[in-house]
């Protein structure tokens, strides 16, 4: 069907407008975390809140209400679940994953690579993506969120920002 006459768009077009001011007021009050590039979890809380916006929007069986408050629970749960794994290392560690350490000073760490299903050819591309031409004195790391941090390592200790990063404290020992 092409066209199911005026009153049905004229639904459709309220509930985007309605959905959409609601959920960015929502969003609004829940705060920056809430649709954060920070790891899968987050990223299904996002996924999840577009497709109860697209549900309210197109399905008439949705009552625009039921939307907004199916959003609502989306993003206190989301809030829950952030203000526990900020008090809680076992909440921490059940829905976030760790920074893995893929390439230090000049080697390709294999073992940590095939767990992460990451190719030394896509490790090479985030050095020059980041500008590196020459890896043999940085180390590259596999982010929460998927990304790839590539930068120097001096010969003389472990950078601070590098303090939760899988292995990468004992590798800077070995190197003492």
């Amino acid at each position: 069907m092409y066209f199911n006459g005026w009153d049905s768009l004229g639904r459709t077009a309220s509930a985007a407008f309605v959905g959409y001011v609601g959920l960015i007021v929502l969003l609004r009050f829940s705060g920056k975390r809430t649709l954060a590039k920070m790891n899968a979890f987050d990223l299904i809380v996002s996924v999840a809140l577009g497709s109860t916006l697209a549900t309210v929007i197109l399905s008439k069986e949705i009552a625009l209400a039921e939307g907004l408050a199916a959003m609502a629970l989306l993003i206190l749960f989301q809030f829950i679940v952030t203000w526990l794994s900020v008090r809680s290392q076992v909440v921490r560690r059940t829905v976030r994953s760790e920074p893995t350490l893929l390439f230090y000073r000049g080697d390709f760490l294999a073992d940590p690579m095939k767990f992460q299903r990451v190719t030394e050819s896509e490790v090479r591309q985030a050095a020059r993506s980041q500008g590196v031409a020459d890896l043999s004195h940085h180390s590259v790391v596999l982010e929460t969120y998927g990304s790839f941090s590539v930068f120097p390592v001096t010969a003389d200790g472990t950078p601070t920002a590098t303090a939760d990063v899988t292995d990468f404290p004992s590798r800077c020992s070995q190197d003492k």
